[in-house]
């Protein structure tokens, strides 16, 4: 067993605890939590260090256990305002479901009578019923980032996220062939360009385009 799942645990369960006891989404009782009051709970309920909060949020946070999101405010200052941006951090419905067994709400396999396993292909089965092939797993789990960091966007509507999300989506469902179809992906990366310079989105999609240049090339 892995020594840092034991530490991943509590911290997951840290997150379940307080969302099942939260009566708002921010807030002393909120479901989501500054980095500062996190490791400090932490610290008291679990006797863990900030290190080892930081690496193992960081995973859980990639994985899709627990998410990030930023809410933003103006300050007044002397001489005027200026904007603060403070992080929180939640669990998410995939985290919920690990701590809880599952759910009949969860989505389901969206391969449902395909034997998978019988492609011929290094495929791994991911827990929303998505698959992908392991060569691209890491452009995956970017893509999943990105589209995080689109949802959680306040210089983008509402109309133009769904736009964005269901671009990323199809990115991700040519990651479950063997050779993805490069045209498709092509068309589909040149939509999502509009991103490159959204606050909050820009520095994920840098990391998207590393591996969607290694994919194309």
């Amino acid at each position: 067993m892995n020594p840092n799942d034991a530490i991943r645990q509590q911290i997951l369960r840290y997150f379940y605890d307080r969302n099942a006891g939260a009566t708002s989404r921010t807030g002393k009782r909120g479901s989501s939590v500054k980095i500062s009051d996190a490791k400090r709970e932490l610290k008291a309920g679990f006797n863990l260090t900030q290190q080892q909060v930081m690496a193992n949020l960081t995973y859980l946070i990639d994985n899709g256990w627990v998410k990030a999101f930023d809410i933003e405010k103006t300050v007044t200052v002397r001489g005027g305002t200026v904007p603060s941006t403070t992080t929180f951090y939640e669990i998410t419905a995939k985290g919920i479901d690990k701590i809880e067994g599952g759910s009949q709400f969860e989505p389901k396999d969206r391969y449902a009578g395909i034997k998978i396993t019988a492609t011929g292909s290094n495929v791994i089965t991911l827990g929303d019923g998505n698959v992908v092939n392991a060569e691209f797993a890491d452009l995956h789990s970017c893509l999943d980032e990105l589209k995080q960091a689109i949802s959680s966007s306040h210089d983008l509507t509402e109309a133009v996220k769904l736009e964005l999300a269901v671009d990323v989506e199809s990115i991700k469902d040519q990651l479950a062939k063997p050779v993805p179809n490069k045209g498709v992906v092509r068309q589909l990366w040149a939509g999502l360009e509009k991103v490159s310079t959204v606050s909050g989105v820009a520095d994920v999609y840098d990391r998207v385009s590393h591996f969607i240049s290694g994919l194309l090339s």
